[in-house]
């Protein structure tokens, strides 16, 4: 019995997934590409083109030379970072930023963690709103902006020096000094040490502080053999962000600080606009940002080793 012409086409037909692999029995190629890869590669060239595009840029114009007359040379020198290295007067620049950035995010912690603490564990629910609202509310503003009403206060004739002669006392002279710098800084940063700090401790069980206090533990030791170890990744994570943000700090330290006050972010920003050296600029920038990186992974290791031994 023969077959009809429908089935002969049927039969000798070469399967569906056949014709769509194509020649050779490979899958098509944009099979071959997981869907993760995928999915990310919009965002990682994006990441590429607006990130590591210009760092590159900035660090190929670093070994270049500067000529006042031509501003930009290209070549492949490391006269710039020579520079940096024989010339005092940067590296001071760089030990201030240092030491301002510590003791601004150290600041940030010691006023911060309190905080955390209090809206997590003791306030209600209503006022934790009222604190969180109270908290993010400085950040709505532009660093300039904050500044410039730390100016008013900190002033010669502002109004702490107002009130400190109405009081008859003698008004001290805070703007255009380290401390005018770091007054502002840690109002800047204190937020985001906050919103982080509070982040990690809603997550710490109430139940181990418990457990402890009834063992006997005073609230200090419970501070430090229960809450510290459990909120080490919040207090790590907010501590390395105020501290690069501080080492990165431009509209404080330049308002406030006064041209007699150097940090690294307005010299950089001094050399590329004012100088127009922009080799010795970038070099400047990747120093600072060398050394914020290196201080950074190193502090994460060393808290991270302690936080392993606390955990065993």
């Amino acid at each position: 019995m023969s077959m009809q012409p429908t089935e002969a086409l049927i039969q000798t037909s070469p399967p569906a997934s056949t014709i769509r692999q194509g020649s050779g029995g490979e899958p098509p190629r944009h099979k071959l590409v997981p869907p993760s890869v995928r999915l990310i590669t919009p965002a990682s060239l994006f990441v590429i083109l607006g990130l590591i595009a210009p760092l590159a840029l900035m660090l190929r114009y670093s070994f270049n030379q500067y000529d006042p007359s031509e501003l930009m040379i290209s070549a492949f020198t490391f006269e710039n970072y020579a520079k940096f290295l024989q010339d005092s007067f940067y590296q001071h620049v760089l030990l201030t930023t240092l030491g301002i950035s510590a003791l601004a995010t150290f600041l940030c912690l010691l006023a911060g963690f309190p905080v955390a603490y209090f809206m997590v564990r003791l306030a209600s629910q209503r006022m934790r709103s009222l604190f969180f609202i109270l908290i993010i509310l400085p950040l709505l503003m532009g660093n300039a902006v904050r500044t410039a009403a730390w100016m008013v206060i900190l002033g010669d004739k502002g109004l702490l020096s107002s009130t400190m002669a109405a009081l008859g006392l003698d008004p001290i002279k805070l703007m255009y000094t380290p401390t005018a710098v770091i007054i502002g800084l840690v109002s800047v940063l204190l937020p985001f040490m906050i919103i982080t700090l509070q982040s990690v401790m809603q997550g710490l069980e109430r139940n181990l502080e418990d457990a402890a206090a009834s063992l006997g533990a005073t609230h200090l030791t419970v501070l430090r053999r229960i809450i510290l170890p459990l909120a080490m990744p919040g207090l790590l994570a907010g501590t390395m962000l105020c501290f690069i943000l501080s080492m990165n700090a431009y509209a404080t330290p330049v308002l406030i600080g006064g041209p007699q006050f150097h940090m690294m972010a307005p010299e950089v920003y001094q050399q590329v606009t004012k100088a127009m050296n922009w080799p010795f600029g970038s070099a400047l920038a990747f120093i600072l940002m060398g050394v914020t990186l290196i201080l950074t992974t190193g502090a994460n290791i060393i808290v991270q080793r302690r936080y392993r031994k606390w955990s065993d």
